[in-house]
């Protein structure tokens, strides 16, 4: 963080003195206005509601630029990670700054595969469950749960501790996901297995029985691996800022997860590939789509297209176009070409591409809406989606806790407010009230 040769001055039009702050440039993005010392200088506070113009953290994890479609990871651009690198291999240049190389990476993946068993205690966790609870209700309990038998970890004050839980999440992760998938279906929990990829492993726990041997498909396994890459972080979001602000507390990083897993929860966040795929099945048919569009191009309609456009991206999402190229090979590789929904959904891509309302208004498919499809075809439930972004968002969360405890400029979050409740008044006798 460099310290610009420009200067801020915030000036009054009712005559308080003016007030000058330190600009900070990044090493690409905008600059920002360091405003700590506002309230010393002039006992007001900035008001910015969604936090939409406030740097809470300074990161060099991942870099977006909305307005170019550019997602980087340590520097690395998405398209080129999700070709030339697998799941494992980002994981370990989000945790630790640089790819690894051979040996390196063979070491990361035996020490994750190495941790991705649970505790055997867990399943009892997993009976205090209805059986028809929600995925993310079951991970937010079993995550922070994992804390109860981790205290040699806790410490967040020790780096090698910190390092230890980081493995820990990554590679339990995807067994209480499955967990959760295999409790909800009735079926026996299915042990990992430490001869098999992380990818291939978690569709064999999620999709595998103990009557037979699981046929691993290269195809669906490289499938899940780039919806993992393209979830592994995205920045300050909803969910990341929760799990800073959580870990600025001191909290350990299991409960920090949880609190990330609670957060990715929301419909405006997590939810957004379940949404779309819901409202792919609302349309019903191809023959319905005109209706449909006639309906979200009528304002007093209230009907809104799920899966198209980005808050972030205001082009086009890097993400998407992978997604895509991904999308068509499942529905190849599956023969689903032809499968009512998947028609559907092509049909709407292909209008949402071509009509002058949509284009205008930049409303593409984004990554939603592609990998709604694809976890569709490779047979995992809409309930469960939001707990695959979970299973993907981990590495990123986990990173940006890191980060954030090895700051020295880090303290605990506390925003401040505008209050427009009452003033100060006298609590009369219940008999005058």
């Amino acid at each position: 963080m460099n310290t610009s040769d420009n200067k801020a001055t915030l000036s009054f039009s009712d005559g308080s003195p003016s007030v000058e702050f330190p600009i900070y440039k990044g090493t690409v993005g905008p600059d920002v206005i360091d405003i700590r010392k506002l309230y010393a200088g002039t006992g007001k506070f900035t008001y910015d509601p969604g936090f939409m113009s406030t740097a809470a953290c300074n990161s060099s994890i991942t870099y977006i630029d909305g307005d170019k479609g550019e997602l980087l990871y340590r520097g690395y651009p998405i398209e080129q990670l999700a070709v030339n690198a697998d799941f494992m291999e980002s994981c370990f240049l989000l945790l630790n700054g640089e790819l690894p190389n051979k040996v390196e990476k063979e070491k990361f993946v035996e020490t994750v595969t190495k941790h991705t068993m649970v505790h055997e205690q867990m399943q009892f966790f997993f009976r205090g469950f209805r059986r028809d609870a929600h995925p993310m209700s079951v991970l937010v309990g079993t995550v922070g749960a994992l804390a109860s038998f981790y205290h040699d970890s806790l410490d967040i004050n020790d780096a090698k501790q910190r390092e230890i839980s980081a493995i820990r999440l990554i590679a339990k992760m995807p067994t209480l996901v499955a967990m959760a998938y295999k409790y909800s279906m009735g079926q026996p929990f299915m042990y990992p297995r430490n001869d098999l990829s992380y990818s291939a492993n978690f569709m064999r726990m999620m999709f595998g029985n103990p009557c037979e041997e699981y046929k691993v498909n290269d195809v669906l396994v490289r499938a899940l691996d780039r919806i993992l890459i393209l979830h592994a972080d995205h920045e300050q979001n909803a969910s990341t800022s929760t799990v800073r602000l959580a870990g600025s507390s001191g909290a350990n990083p299991f409960a920090c997860i949880a609190a990330g897993i609670a957060c990715l929860w929301g419909p405006a966040h997590g939810g957004a590939n379940e949404a779309a795929l819901n409202m792919l099945k609302e349309i019903g048919t191809v023959e319905n789509i005109p209706a449909f569009i006639a309906q979200v191009k009528d304002k007093n309609s209230g009907v809104k297209l799920m899966g198209f456009g980005h808050r972030v991206y205001k082009n086009f999402d890097p993400r998407a176009k992978l997604m895509r190229e991904t999308c068509y090979e499942v529905l190849e590789e599956l023969g689903l070409q032809d499968d009512p929904l998947f028609k559907l959904a092509m049909e709407l891509e292909k209008i949402a591409l071509n009509d002058e309302y949509f284009v205008s208004r930049k409303l593409y498919p984004n990554v939603d809406f592609y990998s709604g499809i694809v976890q569709s075809a490779l047979g995992i439930p809409v309930s469960l989606f939001t707990g695959i972004f979970a299973m993907a968002r981990t590495i990123g969360w986990i990173a940006q806790w890191n980060e954030m405890i090895a700051d020295p400029e880090q303290k605990i979050g506390r925003p401040r407010q505008l209050f427009v409740g009452s003033t100060t008044r006298d609590v009369k006798p219940l008999d005058q009230r």
